[in-house]
């Protein structure tokens, strides 16, 4: 009885261990986001192990989370979905349910893109199919969530190129009229990498002298914005926090390039830039686009240029026809938007532009709102003092949490007000 007693509370103290973080006190549910952490750290260390042992690599085991989440994508009484076919990209259409709209009435459309690190994640995923449902009710609009190729099996650029042939493809005006849409009243919006395609879409159509239907909106939720610089503040104060900590982002960004460890490593040394990338550092320079409220005490030091990405840049461009060579890559607006110069950030359309204090990825949306500010655009930065990276997906018991809610309501009436 003794012994299995111990045990128990050897058991209870391992796992209270494994499972608490020191999460600062502003943070909401503490507890709750520790548990929910958890589970994601185990899977992780589990993708370690297979890939280690050469059973699975990493990303593929992390893609048990997509397939966990997946749910049919169903008609019910309020929302009519339909599964649809792009110019070749798949994605998901959501409609008010039996087209609520009066006759010559047309209704606003959001074209969304999924987050998960360009590795992961699926339009089909239960988060994403609720926010679309809500979006429709709370809208009367059309939502378009594209289903794009993901790294590392289809690295940079195929994500983007498929959300951006998705998007040509709907921005028709055949095609709007038959969803009947406003074509004076479209955006696009996504959460995360969701939120780098984006913005990378919306510098892309403004560019474009062909394109004849323009965006109106843009919406980008704790966005990941460049990869020059993986050393600013919100980088070093949350390299340890829930739900991505600065080792998984960084795994991120290296395999939306390329499988090749090299690039990881030198990335996590921030040390990855080369001739061609540094004479760009002047876009990602937080010194001089982060308020010192975010800046708190940390110092600026630029990115060094490392042994390996000099090596590495003196190679070979490969055919067109192949992906951009990975330290090339990293200096394309479409890998990283922040790297537009001002005059490709001023005709875009307002943005509404969602950070959290507790996320990696902060100072991207904190510097990408300064930009676009001091570029003339229309910006409306929502900062959650309390807020986590992912949060807004958290919506549905057992990993609900209030926040998402209020960052969900803020989002709709920001789009019901300027869309």
């Amino acid at each position: 009885m003794r012994t299995n007693r111990t045990i128990l509370l050897l058991f209870a103290a391992i796992t209270a261990y494994y499972v608490y973080l020191p999460i600062p006190g502003q943070v909401e549910e503490k507890w709750k986001l520790m548990i929910t952490d958890s589970f994601f750290r185990s899977l992780s260390h589990l993708a370690d192990l297979c890939e280690l042992l050469g059973l699975k690599d990493y990303m593929g085991v992390m893609m048990f989370i997509t397939v966990m989440e997946k749910v049919a994508p169903v008609t019910d009484e309020r929302v009519q979905v339909t599964e649809e076919v792009f110019d070749g990209v798949d994605v998901v259409v959501y409609e008010p349910g039996q087209r609520q709209v009066g006759a010559g009435e047309l209704r606003r459309a959001v074209i969304y893109l999924h987050g998960g690190g360009w590795c992961l994640g699926s339009s089909r995923m239960e988060p994403y199919d609720l926010l679309a449902r809500t979006t429709v009710s709370e809208l009367n609009a059309v939502v378009i969530s594209v289903e794009y190729r993901l790294a590392p099996e289809h690295p940079f650029p195929a994500p983007f190129e498929d959300v951006y042939r998705g998007v040509k493809y709907f921005l028709q005006e055949h095609v709007l009229a038959h969803y009947s849409v406003d074509p004076a009243r479209i955006a696009v919006s996504g959460d995360s990498a969701g939120g780098n395609l984006a913005a990378a879409v919306a510098q892309k159509l403004q560019q474009d002298p062909e394109q004849l239907v323009a965006l109106k909106a843009q919406a980008l939720l704790y966005p990941v914005l460049q990869v020059l610089d993986l050393n600013t503040p919100s980088y070093q104060q949350n390299q340890d926090m829930p739900i991505l900590p600065r080792t998984l982002m960084v795994r991120f960004w290296s395999q939306y390039f390329t499988s090749d460890k090299t690039l990881f490593h030198a990335m996590m040394t921030n040390s990855h830039n080369s001739a061609k990338s540094a004479q760009l550092l002047k876009f990602v320079n937080w010194s001089s686009y982060l308020p010192e409220s975010f800046q708190g005490a940390y110092r600026y030091n630029a990115p060094s240029l490392g042994a390996a990405a000099a090596e590495m840049d003196n190679g070979e461009e490969g055919p067109s026809s192949r992906p951009l060579f990975p330290f090339q890559a990293i200096t394309d607006p479409r890998a990283s938007p922040l790297l537009a110069p001002e005059g490709c950030l001023r005709p875009l359309p307002k943005a509404y532009i969602l950070t959290c204090e507790y996320d990696v990825l902060r100072d991207d949306g904190v510097m990408y709102a300064t930009r676009l500010q001091k570029a003339g655009v229309n910006v409306t930065h929502r900062h959650y003092g309390a807020g986590f990276h992912g949060a807004l997906m958290f919506t549905v018991w057992p990993t609900e949490f209030q926040i998402a809610h209020r960052m969900t309501a803020d989002y709709i009436a920001w789009l019901r007000e300027n869309l």
